[in-house]
């Protein structure tokens, strides 16, 4: 718990070890308040200690890059299928009305969308395309094609769109040639068969290509006023010892801190962003001044990231694994480490022995063997650690996952992830405490404890729900 010698037992006299003489001043808790009793609020703990940054402005922009060349991976639009009608060899063209009309599963962003245009095919480009016969098959686009006429060949610096808005990229079949192994007579494509771009092969003396570019995703984040406050403690009170624990002043701020914490610990799991205008009871403006909340990692996730369902009865090891194939990839700009908060009844499923648990499940009936391992976390948690081919899952119990959240575990990429306190021109909106703030003349004191701070959240699919039922 906190050290309570740090705070002044009469009003007018600054806290021990304080040189200054001011009776109202600011004091700078930082990160202390986050060493409260670690284990009721890990996910607050672990932010102040490994992604904690300061913010100059309540309102945060970020920006997020998914890198191209993860991507250029792309399918055959819906209903634009094709059945070859002769055999196709080497350098041989598909010819008229064999049109490859190709989508992808993500925009120009690198976010996950259900279907886009691909801007990353140019001409020059090898395609390697996957027929119905389970055969891949590469097909060279020509040096002299235009894909969708209206595509940009200048840059101007506005990231301008390299294609047109079809949601799907038209190469005519005039255009595409055969590369290496022949395609035989009736080979069919179907609408859904997937393909990748595998490089480009150009001839001598060939002109410079066109290019294309990833943008950058611009997302924004709050930051959330905490305040919590203490009734008043009029000087005889101050100056009266109590049964139990002899100075209550000091017992109060104890637990006004743990409460503050607490705050800020429901908040950044389950808030829900948002910044607008409020009025007063009576219906009277405040000035239009603005009531920010921060994103919780809960309903950010399950908004925008990845939800994988899971079974208390079946899900063992092979289950895990066939989600972590999927959260884990490469392309989605992963970390080997996951954080995962889980409420105590995943926890206690994690570490049971008995038929139908976790541990039976998978080392029991699972052709792959399972690491699991329980060791003492950096910051006084005990973290179940479930080590996949894939990637490795810390698991630390959240006690604040019941209720409605009992059958959930958050898994978070703490590289996208960041506590963002408020701190510009001087001035920190970290917690710090703020005593006498009593009307002048008062017999008493009055303290309150304030934080501006919000969660930075990005790259949305690296981070995880696991939903079990």
């Amino acid at each position: 718990m906190a050290n309570a010698s740090i705070f002044s037992t009469s009003f007018g006299n600054a806290p021990q070890g304080v040189s200054i003489d001011d009776t109202r001043r600011k004091f700078n808790f930082g990160e202390r308040v986050a060493e409260l009793a670690p284990q009721q609020s890990p996910f607050f703990v672990y932010l102040s200690k490994v992604a904690k940054k300061a913010t100059n402005d309540p309102v945060f922009k970020f920006l997020e890059q998914r890198h191209q060349w993860q991507r250029r991976n792309f399918e055959i639009k819906t209903g634009a299928g094709f059945t070859l009608g002769e055999e196709m060899v080497a350098s041989e063209v598909l010819g008229t009305g064999v049109d490859l009309k190709i989508t992808c599963k993500y925009d120009e962003f690198g976010k996950i969308v259900a279907a886009n245009e691909c801007s990353f095919i140019l001409p020059g480009q090898v395609l390697a395309l996957k027929a119905d016969s389970g055969t891949v098959y590469n097909l060279k686009i020509s040096q002299a094609a235009v894909v969708n006429s209206s595509a940009s060949t200048a840059h101007d610096g506005t990231d301008i769109a390299h294609q047109t808005s079809s949601l799907a990229t038209d190469i005519s079949g005039e255009m595409l040639s055969v590369v290496g192994t022949a395609i035989p007579n009736g080979t069919v494509f179907s609408a859904g068969n997937k393909g990748q771009v595998v490089g480009s092969a150009w001839a001598e003396g060939t002109d410079s290509p066109l290019g294309w570019e990833d943008k950058l995703f611009d997302r924004e984040g709050y930051c959330q006023i905490f305040k919590t406050g203490m009734n008043i403690f009029s000087g005889t009170s101050l100056a009266t010892e109590y049964r139990g624990i002899a100075n209550e002043f000091q017992r109060i701020w104890q637990d006004k801190l743990m409460e503050h914490k607490m705050d800020i610990e429901q908040a950044m799991l389950f808030g829900r962003g948002t910044s607008d205008a409020r009025s007063s009871a009576d219906g009277t403006s405040l000035s239009g001044a603005p009531c920010r909340a921060t994103w919780g990692i809960a309903p950010y996730t399950e908004t925008y990231g990845k939800v994988y369902s899971m079974s208390y009865a079946s899900s063992g090891y092979d289950a895990i694994l066939d989600a972590m194939e999927d959260f884990f990839a490469p392309e989605s700009g992963n970390s080997g480490n996951k954080l995962v908060l889980a409420s105590r009844k995943i926890i206690t499923y994690l570490n049971k022995l008995g038929n139908g648990s976790f541990l039976n499940n998978s080392v029991g009936s699972s052709q792959y063997r399972l690491d699991v391992n329980t060791v003492p976390g950096a910051f006084g948690h005990s973290v179940t650690v479930v080590n996949t081919i894939f990637g490795n899952l810390h698991f630390v119990q959240e006690p604040l996952l019941r209720g409605p959240w009992e059958d959930y575990a958050v898994a978070i990429d703490m590289k996208n992830v960041a506590l963002r306190p408020l701190v510009g021109n001087g001035v920190s909106r970290d917690t710090f405490i703020e005593t006498n703030i009593q009307d002048n003349g008062v017999d008493g004191r009055q303290d309150q404890i304030i934080t501006e701070c919000g969660l930075e959240i990005s790259v949305p699919e690296t981070h995880a729900i696991l939903k079990f039922s």
